[in-house]
């Protein structure tokens, strides 16, 4: 079986395009032979920035013979749905077989298809893919008609097998496909055949190509954090920045360089922001945590150790770094005299049209982080003061330069103003939790601050009717909602959020939130809709809490056979009660009980519900669950003994309110109607 070699080779590609490009390629190339009639054992796929490369390994050398038979119209149809059919199927009228299928002549068409070779299949597979490969933006250039990411210059596409290496035979746009590719463009430009993927990537290796992202981003990040440590130092981590440069050059090379002196005043934050975002540098820090050195990643070697190369780089950080230094010192003398031109500035600068400006933002802020505080153990007043400077930093020309750094500034603002730490703290920590994975701000004025900015953005674009839609959501207030959640079951806040929002709509998109992040805990849908038919369903602490209890309840074997009891009680008394067209809650007498069965139940229900209410009003819900659970003896044996539907008329409306006694206890708990099963 033979193994398929593609490589498509052009200009540089961009570095956020090269993953999805390289699984675009597989999924274009695997699918088309799959639907061919081809089978593989496996593929994979590779990309640099001037080349995306496919492995397919274990192929099949020809596709295999076919026949399937379609049913079409009656014989008799008019000739119009007959042509129809025949267009559809690729067959003739004269090919076309009759046959009876019981109710009449029907025509049936057998469609016979011959096997193919493997590299007919490929050729139309990979002249396809490439023709109509998705690239979020592509280009055309000289007189050709095709478009891609940068200009194409070749194709390498072959099989090769025991036997030896083929080329397919095919071409796009006058590119013809061959066995030959070129490694590094500066350090290994000359051509190079191949005869497989494990001789092309070696060959690519020789020719200073690292064809594996992953390998590169490994090279990367040991020799800069070796470079790092010898200068008793710590390379910055970053994930995506390491990505980023990995998909920027072929063969890594890495150099460590100074931050002059005259920079070292800027936040280390400052430092690495302006790094990352212009020049694509790592930052390197001391023990302190300021940053003191970057690296920089070459695509070359020189016979200089990279020292010009580095001079250069130095020269360019410098005067970014010096426009970083400007922005940071004037921000400085504004900040010290409290941030009030920043506050003014807010009054020009629009939230939304149908929401006003930043400024009646920061107003409405004030006034609920006032109301949250004493919720959550925060000084109002300072709280309020919080929420007043917390959007300062946006009129600042550092976070003009560098939106990513909005609030960690404000930070830096505020300690400057001779604002107090939890005002400061605020400042930075009122944005988040801004996802699963952030950190939910545990100081009491930030999670005032933090509850007032999601609680005002959430009912404001509700007021104006702009809710999330499907997958749409513009404002982020999804993630809004699962930070108000986090906020408050993290920090353990019993807040009642009917307090804040009237919308009944916005409630029920917090408890479709709170759903899912239950979910992700293992705690099934029925559960929680059990617990949300409750009352004081706006307390997502004490929402949570009851959830939590009965999922743990019912995974006891008590737990499990008492459901079943009650929704057997449930069932019989709301049968009878539709049957009669009467409520038997008028309350069980027990001088009509006959049986020990029967005595026990009213006594287990005594007992129960002296349990469950003060529990429940104690928040106790283990505790009403436990006492629940000591019905599941009685309901059972009540069951096995007594005949609910009695001759005696007076005995069937005594069980029957007895039943009505079992399920206002049980739905006391939570409403075990929802339960599945």
């Amino acid at each position: 079986m033979p193994d398929l070699l593609i490589e498509l080779f052009s200009e540089e590609i961009p570095a956020r395009m090269q993953a999805k490009a390289a699984a675009d390629l597989q999924r274009l190339i695997t699918d088309g032979l799959v639907e061919a009639g081809l089978t593989y054992a496996s593929a994979g796929a590779f990309s640099t920035p001037r080349r995306l490369a496919l492995s397919v390994e274990g192929l099949t050398a020809e596709s295999p013979n076919t026949r399937e038979e379609r049913k079409g119209p009656k014989v008799g149809a008019p000739d119009k749905a007959i042509e129809g059919f025949c267009r559809g199927a690729g067959v003739t009228v004269d090919q076309l077989e009759k046959r009876d299928v019981g109710k009449g002549e029907v025509y049936f068409a057998v469609i016979e298809k011959t096997g193919r070779p493997a590299a007919d299949i490929i050729a139309e597979v990979l002249e396809a893919a490439v023709r109509n490969f998705p690239w979020p933006k592509s280009m055309r250039w000289g007189t050709g008609a095709l478009k891609w990411v940068r200009p194409l210059h070749s194709i390498v596409c072959i099989l090769s097998d025991e036997a030896g290496a083929q080329v397919v035979p095919m071409s796009v746009d006058g590119i013809e496909a061959g066995d030959t590719t070129r490694g590094h463009r500066f350090m290994g430009p000359d051509t190079f055949a191949v005869s497989s993927f494990e001789d092309y990537e070696a060959k690519l290796k020789r020719a200073k190509v690292i064809l594996r992202a992953d390998e590169r981003a490994d090279m990367i990040w040991s020799e800069a954090s070796n470079q790092a440590f010898a200068a008793g130092l710590e390379l910055v981590e970053d994930k995506g920045l390491l990505a980023e440069v990995a998909g920027l050059v072929e063969w890594p090379v890495v150099l460590m360089g100074t931050i002059a002196d005259d920079f070292l005043s800027l936040p280390p934050e400052v430092l690495t922001a302006s790094m990352k975002e212009h020049q694509k540098f790592f930052s390197v820090r001391d023990k302190t945590g300021q940053v003191v050195r970057f690296v920089t990643v070459a695509n070359r070697e020189t016979k200089d150790q990279g020292a010009t190369i580095l001079a250069g780089n130095q020269k360019v950080l410098f005067a970014r770094l010096s426009d970083a230094k400007f922005f940071w010192e004037n921000d400085l003398r504004i900040a010290k005299t409290g941030g009030t031109e920043w506050l003014d500035a807010l009054t020009n600068v629009t939230f939304h049209n149908k929401l006003g400006t930043v400024a009646e933002l920061v107003d409405r802020m004030a006034n609920l982080s006032a109301q949250i505080a004493p919720l959550v153990g925060a000084d109002a007043t300072e709280a309020e003061a919080a929420a007043r400077f917390a959007k300062a930093d946006l009129s600042s020309e550092m976070i003009y330069e560098f939106p990513d750094l909005q609030g960690l500034m404000g930070r830096y603002y505020a300690k400057e103003a001779g604002l107090s730490d939890a005002i400061a703290a605020a400042a930075q920590e009122h944005y988040s939790p801004l996802g699963p994975s952030d950190d939910v701000p545990t100081e009491p004025v930030s999670i005032a601050v933090a509850l007032a900015e999601k609680l005002d953005k959430l009912s404001g674009f509700w007021a104006i009717d702009e809710k999330p839609t499907g997958s749409k959501d513009p404002f982020a207030l999804r993630r809004a909602a699962l930070g108000v959640i986090r906020l408050v079951l993290e920090n353990g806040l019993s807040l009642k959020l009917g307090t804040f929002i009237q919308d009944d709509s916005l409630l029920s998109f917090f408890h479709d939130r709170l759903k899912v992040y239950l979910r992700d805990e293992g705690i099934s849908h029925d559960v929680i809709d059990a617990s949300l038919a409750m009352p004081g369903n706006d307390d997502l602490l004490l929402l949570v809490k009851r959830t939590k209890a009965l999922a743990a309840f019912l995974k006891t074997d008590d737990g499990e056979n008492l459901i079943q009891g009650f929704k057997r009680a449930n069932n019989i008394l709301s049968q009878a009660e539709e049957k009669d067209g009467v409520e038997y809650s008028f309350g069980a007498d027990l001088k009509f009980a006959e049986t020990d069965e029967e005595k026990a139940l009213f006594a287990a229900l005594d007992a129960a519900d002296a349990k469950i209410a003060p529990a429940m009003t104690a928040e106790d819900f283990a505790g009403a669950m436990s006492a629940m659970a000591d019905l599941r003896g009685p309901i059972d044996a009540f069951f096995d003994a007594v005949q609910i539907n009695a001759d005696s008329e007076v005995l069937r409306r005594n069980r029957l309110n007895l039943l009505h006694r079992i399920r206002t206890i049980c739905l006391s708990v939570a409403d075990l109607r929802k339960i599945d099963g």
